[in-house]
């Protein structure tokens, strides 16, 4: 087979790289500025390079000569659209120096079976200074008395600043970034507090921080830093009742992304002088060339220098040109942020267990919405006898994800340790009806909760226990769950609810759940006359491949139990 010719597909979950001897040298091209640190170690590795610093701003010439190169090492000026990367026909890998893909397009990439890697923790000490410094700049208005000071007037009496020691600084995000901004805060005698539901308790002990929910953070900060990524859950975290909540005389640091705060919220509040300044390196908009925040007394902004320093650029650099090496020569993956690491034998029986893992994953954390303490892994029967932790990554990215949206399957282990999160694995025989199954355990402060899922003959995962309630589901690109007490007409109420907001609903978990006419006595439901095992579940919960079905002559008697969570 020809190591060139890869598959294609918006399903692909893992690409094998296959080395070859008596190959070409791989062909990597640097369309950014770059160290000249990391053309040498792509030299010395034996791989050609292309050193073209400014060929990312233009893309008409990007995609003229990106087929002759199998690797493509850029920062933010180069957009690797879908319009480059059809052109793109021997491409194997893009290596981001830096923490940020939104410039490549990756399902365009994945459909073409390029590896997207990036660099996520090169410059978590320079970005955290960033923060640190704009907050004491905020607190002395640093800017506005050098810009006077320059100008020729000695204004000594206007500029009157605060002391940051002994005030209370609460992180928003106490991740990787957020965790060295509370170290740094803490070493300047600050009280330091944080929201973050991956936060555990005892990580929180560890690094110094007590651990609070958003409104009392809010109510408690003196000063505000956000470290968080930007997603639908993420997005004007800080907005008009955000602000609302906050101490008169609270200062706002943003060196994350911009959309957390909303901006035209943001300065209203400081023109009511309930906010008393706000130190921004990121914006909604950027390049940012003009905003509703420039030009206000109390406010500082910066171009997005969270990484602009010498030494973080620097590690960025090396980092991705040596992740990109070793793909190129060796096959191994390091920070892919589109599929992890898999043998060519392991891919076609990993494949569908891994979307799997990843669905189960995801279900669980769009409804977790407290700090996670524990998450248990369960593998039962032929699945137990694979390489469990590609799959366990792809778990714990799917149940992270919702929250801090740039975790993949190759860093969420490591966020999850960030977090303090106790990750368990279990490996046993099968004890459930099912060849292979995989359960989801989440303990929370609150409470703990499961999800267990398999993958029938046809490849497909599907949804086979909520809570030790036995249901047979797809999972299916938008879903809703409900919560409801057990009581008759609920389903066609909110069947009709559904139909008068033109919402279709295409399957019910369980799926018979909606064919036999319920008692409101018992919630029994007689057998249909015409049995079929294709829509009958044994007592309403069993799957197609229930032993017990296969052995049972007459179908059980259907009862209703409510999904609850």
């Amino acid at each position: 087979m020809d190591p060139r010719v890869r598959p294609a597909g918006d399903d692909i979950k893992c690409i094998v790289h296959q080395r070859i001897t008596q190959m070409p040298k791989p062909k990597v091209l640097i369309s950014d500025a770059l160290s000249p640190a990391a053309v040498q170690i792509f030299k010395d590795r034996g791989i050609e390079v292309d050193f073209q610093p400014n060929l990312g701003k233009d893309k008409e010439k990007l995609a003229e000569i990106i087929g002759d190169y199998d690797g493509l090492a850029i920062r933010s000026a180069t957009k690797a659209t879908a319009k480059i990367l059809d052109k793109a026909k021997r491409l194997k890998v893009i290596g981001r120096a830096g923490i940020g893909v939104d410039n490549v397009e990756i399902p365009a990439a994945t459909a073409k079976g390029i590896i997207v890697m990036n660099t996520p923790f090169g410059n978590s000490i320079t970005t955290a200074e960033h923060a640190i410094t704009l907050m004491l700049a905020l607190a002395r208005e640093i800017p506005q008395a050098d810009a006077s000071t320059q100008a020729g007037k000695w204004e000594k009496n206007r500029f009157m600043g605060v002391e940051i020691t002994a005030k209370t600084l609460g992180v928003i995000g106490c991740g990787n970034i957020g965790s060295i901004v509370a170290d740094r805060a803490l070493g300047l005698r600050m009280k330091v507090i944080a929201f973050d539901p991956f936060l555990s308790p005892e990580r929180a002990k560890d690094i110094g921080v007590e651990k609070v929910d958003l409104d009392d953070l809010l109510k408690r900060a003196d000063f505000i830093t956000l470290h968080t990524p930007l997603t639908e859950k993420t997005r004007n975290i800080i907005d008009a009742a955000a602000l609302a909540k906050m101490k008169k005389g609270v200062r706002v640091i943003n060196c994350a992304r911009g959309g957390l705060v909303d901006e035209q919220a943001l300065i209203d509040a400081l023109n009511s002088g309930h906010v008393a300044g706000a130190a921004f390196d990121v914006f909604t908009e950027e390049p940012a060339t003009s905003n509703v925040l420039f030009g206000h007394p109390n406010v500082i902004c910066t171009p997005h220098l969270g990484a602009a320093t010498t030494e973080a650029q620097e590690n960025v650099a090396l980092q991705v040109a040596e992740q990109m090496s070793d793909y190129l020569l060796s096959g191994a993956i390091s920070n892919a942020v589109n599929f992890p690491s898999i043998t060519a034998e392991e891919a076609p029986k990993l494949k569908p267990f891994i979307a799997l893992a990843e669905k189960l994953g995801s279900f669980a954390g769009q409804l977790t919405e407290t700090g996670i303490l524990k998450v248990q892994i369960t593998y039962e029967g032929h699945v137990a006898e694979m390489k469990i932790k590609a799959l366990t990554s792809a778990a714990l990215s799917g149940l992270l994800r919702p929250m801090l949206g740039d975790v993949n399957v190759v860093s969420a282990p490591v966020v999850a340790k960030e977090r303090g999160m106790v990750v368990d694995e279990i490996v046993r025989a099968a004890q459930s009806d099912y060849e292979s199954l995989i359960t989801v355990t989440i303990t929370t402060e609150r409470q703990e909760r499961s999800v267990s899922g398999t993958v029938y003959a046809d490849g497909k995962p599907r949804l086979v226990d909520i809570k030790g309630i036995r249901v047979d589901a797809e999972f299916g690109k938008s879903m809703i769950y409900v919560t409801n007490e057990d009581k008759p007409g609920f389903i066609g109420h909110f069947a009709s609810l559904l139909g008068d907001a033109k919402i279709n609903i295409c399957s019910a978990m369980p799926r018979s759940i909606l064919r036999p006419s319920i008692s409101a006595a018992t919630g029994r439901a007689a057998t249909p006359s015409h049995w079929s095992r294709s829509t009958v579940r044994c007592r309403g919960t069993c799957s197609p491949r229930c032993r017990r079905c296969r052995r049972s002559s007459r179908p059980r008697s259907w009862h209703f139990k409510p999904v609850k969570f």
